[in-house]
């Protein structure tokens, strides 16, 4: 298989992210109305394809051996998790410049879905590390962060819950979101930052060119099924939102994804 096959495939699901994101700001209907299934149809068939790149066709790792193949799972979920709490942060800071309420439900639905992904990927991670470190938890500085950005996303979720008012659980939300940006941040560089039992992000010149294919290949298959959940979960805070809203004005009729 090609080195560049799985970054062609790429490019549909980041196109897909990007236009949805624009597409919302200019309070026009969402590409992903009609387009989901084929998303969401790309994301299960490279992910049963991606399983067999992983567990079969990838050679073992020199020191690990057939342990490693976790990664394959554990790593994309994790970058998703990531991505997901930056795409949090950017719709963040766009309801603070315009108080938009789409751009609200697209934050409050990217770290929903953020969270899911960050949980699996740090339980899948503790599972790893069994028969690798010995443990299932240590305090490493990268697990330590980790956890604590799925506590802060938590809190986030749950003081939208007790805010009633729909602009001002949209400014307070967005202040949380745009100062929450931080612990991905240390996330990602933890290891470079501070000693860590974690081991250091490796690139495509330090693994064999079939690990990175089938990494990436996992990496865009659960993009598409991230970007999906992000929809569906849009969706569902606009539906809602348009319940909250008591005068018409203050939330367009025509909203993306929410039937009328």
């Amino acid at each position: 298989m090609p080195v560049w096959l799985p970054l062609a495939l790429l490019l549909v699901p980041v196109g897909t992210l990007i236009t949805m994101l624009v597409r919302v700001i200019r309070g026009q209907p969402s590409i992903l109305n009609r387009f989901w299934p084929v998303l969401a149809g790309q994301g299960v068939l490279m992910i049963i394809s991606g399983g067999y790149l992983g567990l079969v066709w990838a050679p073992p790792e020199r020191d690990m051996g057939d342990v490693y193949r976790i990664i394959y799972a554990h790593v994309p979920q994790v970058w998703m998790a990531l991505l997901a709490m930056t795409f949090n942060f950017c719709c963040s800071l766009l309801y603070l410049f315009r108080k938009n309420l789409k751009t609200d439900a697209l934050a409050e639905a990217s770290a929903e879905v953020g969270l899911y992904f960050g949980a699996v990927g740090v339980t899948l991670g503790a599972i790893w590390a069994r028969p690798t470190w010995g443990v299932f938890w240590t305090w490493d500085p990268r697990l330590t962060s980790a956890a604590v950005m799925l506590v802060y996303y938590a809190g986030y979720l749950a003081a939208r819950r007790f805010i009633d008012n729909a602009d001002s659980r949209g400014t307070i939300s967005a202040v949380l979101g745009v100062f929450g940006i931080t612990i991905p941040v240390t996330v990602y560089f933890s290891v470079v930052w501070m000693r860590s039992l974690h081991q250091t992000q490796s690139t495509p010149k330090t693994v064999d060119p079939m690990m990175v294919i089938s990494l990436r290949w996992s990496a865009t298959a659960f993009l598409c099924l991230l970007i999906v959940f992000m929809f569906h979960r849009y969706r569902i805070a606009m539906a809602r939102l348009k319940s909250e809203v008591a005068q018409p004005e203050s939330l367009p009729s025509a909203m993306p994804g929410v039937p009328s």
